[in-house]
């Protein structure tokens, strides 16, 4: 067993690691240095640096940790590895996506909220004769400073005759009243309407508006004697039944309803507007009568960082602490490219790069010393010129006496570094090992490594020549965030690069490039948002060709006779799968005073179907063994069956074929998300003209990879198809037709047109952030 108090030499060893492909690993990395881990996808470096290292440094702390507070904080378990040796305690920094939360903000995530409510609390300009407020009155996510409207949400939802009622030509019993519940439950408001004497019959629009109006918004929920129409081969009683208005079951199912569906649809049928009350500032009207610099608490959440630090003129000594230490916060936030956020700028509505960065800013400020900061991809949606402002805060980390484990496909970072591992060759059961450890420019001699090609190669980039537009879509002008009347062309026909630095409005322009599509006969939108919420969403399912699968395994011999149809051989439903764990594959098992772990199905052992159905094989594989199949292997077994087949070549195309096909959707990057769902798309056969829309589609990816996609995205053109895509590697924009520049700055500083053209007409574009990096990508490659 190895020792955490053990005296370390300077590195951190680790020998005999196994988690995921990684092949009974060993390597020294030194401490206290920017360690960069690098590799295609699905390599192993991320289970080295994340599901190792950090597991294993995080396994430690817990043991040192009350068994009843372990309960309160998510463990990611053990790690396989034989021993680590010079292990420091460690931090991790992952692009987690923001839970969905309205009252999670850029201020909480960074507590910079607390030191500004600080500020009004004890600072701020108090009316004449006022109480002086704890800092809880001005925080709109307490019960002291919350609207008592809105309840600090700033939004107040409400119901209206249009939005109730769509359609006012049809009639009650015709489904005029489109936000009543389905099935039983609307029949039997109909029905106690038709029993209170309402004409259920008669168009909506003719019934009297008081009529309407009760149906619609009462608040009474009387009690009727209801006698169903009797039907020919039944007998219905009468009953009780009670009624409750449209407006009532919308807010009651919105507000109270566990079930996702049922609130999603309630949603449909309310219309949000700013609170009456406080104006959409979430705040009581006391906490808004205080002012700090002529600004209340909401004016000044709402200005970007960059200006915020520039408002905050101390008045006072108790004011000049408070506001030296928020100038003092905002400042590596703003020096990560970050500045045009706001305090009020809720974390759904930010990237998970922009996230893992706030959360990196703050890290800064925690004086922390003698530990390894492990970080996934912090340069993730950076443009270039942020990226040289991410290096300096790395520098800083460690000049602070800690070390710096970065996992990273960005060449500049990469060149950044102290130390290099790299991992490979290739991914999934072709990687695994450990190909260099060691100084960057040594990577140069290693033969095997995919990275090395990138990072040393300076040959220029061939020359392509641009295709020429056939036709172009006018979108805007567009008023929202930061842009301010901006119309912009789209050629068509051509690959289109939209680039800028962070917050210029890159991402709100594509958004509107979806309401436009005149030219075009189909859109197709493909985000990073995940392809499933749980387990049982995987990548066979969300491709479809699960259902491919499981109709071979319907046709085998073996099926046949024992009489399984398709539905024997889904893990969803009753029939074939193991009932212990309900074809989870694993169980929760809860221990007093621990925290709940997860168990391999005693059953099953995680194969997810019982006995019976993992007796019938296809070609010497159940079920169970196909699922767990790499999308490489898989192709080779489905080499004859054309449907799957074509499936598993998108998959392959766009670089996945390291996955499993039954890997659940939530062990997903966003980027394997995203191309998971290009994939699906690459393998329908599209005769119209589609528009492709992808937002940062190299996120993740390894510069080889990249090379990959790019392939299938120039071939989706080549077939008469558009393709635009928001990108920040300057390799990719160099390959591009078109290329729309915005900026120049993020936030105010952004939001227009700074130049647009082919690649080479940008790159000489004076007043562009975006110009002399796609000058160097356009001379040298990457």
């Amino acid at each position: 067993m190895s020792e955490p108090h053990r005296r370390h030499d300077g590195y951190v060893r680790v020998r005999g690691a196994r988690e995921h492909n990684l092949q009974g690993v060993d390597v020294d990395i030194p401490r206290d240095v920017l360690v960069v881990f690098t590799g295609v996808s699905g390599s192993g470096k991320s289970s080295l640096a994340f599901g190792t290292i950090y597991a294993e440094a995080q396994r430690r702390y817990f043991e040192s940790v009350a068994p009843y507070a372990r309960r309160l904080i998510h463990q990611v378990g053990a790690p396989k590895v034989g021993d680590i040796t010079g292990l420091p305690p460690a931090v991790s920094l992952q692009q987690r996506r923001s839970a969905p939360t309205s009252r999670s903000s850029v201020g909480t995530v960074t507590n910079l909220s607390n030191s500004l409510r600080m500020l009004f609390s004890r600072a701020g300009d108090y009316p004449r004769g006022a109480e002086r407020l704890d800092s809880d009155a001005f925080s709109p996510n307490t019960a002291a400073g919350a609207c008592p409207e809105c309840h600090g949400l700033g939004q107040v939802h409400r119901t209206t005759e249009e939005s109730l009622v769509p359609d006012p030509s049809l009639s009650i019993r015709a489904g005029a009243i489109a936000a009543w519940p389905g099935a039983w439950q609307g029949k039997n408001l109909r029905d106690v309407l038709d029993a209170l004497g309402y004409d259920v019959d008669l168009p909506w629009r003719e019934l009297p508006a008081a009529q309407r109006e009760w149906i619609l918004f009462t608040d009474e929920q009387p009690v009727v004697t209801v006698h169903p129409v009797r039907d020919a081969d039944r007998i219905q009683r009468p009953y009780q039944g009670t009624y409750m208005s449209a407006r009532r079951y919308v807010m009651k199912t919105f507000s109270d309803s566990k079930s996702p569906t049922l609130r999603a649809r309630a949603e449909r049928f309310l219309t949000s507007a700013p609170c009456p009350v406080c104006g959409g500032s979430r705040l009581r009207p006391e906490a808004l009568a205080v002012t700090f610099a002529g600004r209340t608490i909401a004016e000044l959440a709402a200005l970007p960082l960059s200006e915020l630090a520039g408002t905050l003129e101390p008045r006072g000594e108790a004011a000049r602490v408070l506001t030296d230490d928020l100038r003092a916060r905002i400042a590596p936030v703003v020096e990560l490219g970050l500045g045009y956020l706001s305090l009020d700028r809720a974390t759904p509505t930010l990237s998970a790069g922009e996230l893992q960065r706030l959360r990196l800013a703050t890290q800064l400020r925690s004086g922390l010393f003698g530990v390894v900061y492990v970080l996934d991809e912090p340069s993730a949606g950076l443009h270039p010129a942020d990226t040289e402002a991410l290096l300096t805060v790395l520098d800083r980390l460690k000049a602070a006496g800690n070390s710096v484990f970065v996992v990273e496909h960005h060449l500049d970072v990469v060149r950044g570094a102290d130390w290099l591992v790299d991992v490979g060759p290739r991914a999934g059961e072709h990687g695994g090992r450990v190909l260099h450890s060691g100084p960057v420019e040594e990577l140069a001699g290693v033969a095997e490594s995919a990275t090395a090609r990138f990072l040393f190669d300076r040959s220029p980039t061939p020359e392509r020549e641009v295709r020429s537009p056939q036709g172009q879509l006018k979108v805007g002008p567009v008023s929202r965030h930061n842009l301010r009347g901006v119309s912009a062309a789209f050629p068509l026909g051509v690959l289109t690069a939209v680039t800028g630095v962070s917050g210029s409005g890159k991402s709100t322009l594509i958004g509107e490039v979806t309401e436009e599509l005149e030219g075009v006969g189909r859109l197709v939108s493909v985000d990073q948002r995940p392809i499933g919420r749980t387990p049982r969403s995987n990548l066979a399912t969300y491709t479809g060709l699960f259902d491919v699968v499981r109709k071979v395994f319907a046709g085998a011999e073996e099926a046949r006779r024992r009489g399984y149809g398709v539905g024997r051989f889904s893990f969803n439903v009753a029939g074939g799968r193991c009932e212990t764990c309900q074809g989870e594959g694993f169980v929760s098992v809860e221990l007093l005073f621990l925290p709940s772990t997860y168990a391999p199905c005693p059953d099953c052992d995680g194969a997810r179907y019982n006995p019976e159905t993992l007796e019938v094989t296809y070609r010497g594989r159940n079920i169970a063994q196909v699922l767990d199949m790499t999308v490489e292997a898989a192709a080779e077994f489905f080499a004859d069956t054309a449907p799957v087949a074509r499936s598993l070549a998108t998959l392959l195309d766009v670089g996945l074929g390291y996955l499993r096909l039954g890997q659940p959707a939530t062990d997903l990057s966003g980027g394997e998300a995203q191309r998971i769902k290009l994939a699906s798309e690459l393998q329908r056969v599209r005769r119209r003209h589609t528009l492709y829309v992808l937002d940062e589609p190299t996120t993740g990816l390894h510069p080889a990879d990249v090379e990959v996609l790019m392939r299938q995205l120039h071939g989706l053109v080549d077939a008469g198809h558009t393709v635009v895509v928001v990108e920040h590697d300057m390799a990719v924009v160099a390959g591009a037709d078109w290329v729309i520049d915005l900026g120049p700055g993020g936030g105010d500083a952004g939001g227009r047109i700074v130049a647009a053209g082919p690649p080479a007409e940008v790159a000489r574009a004076e007043g562009s952030t975006t110009a002399p990096y796609l000058t160097r990508a356009l001379a040298r490659g990457r």
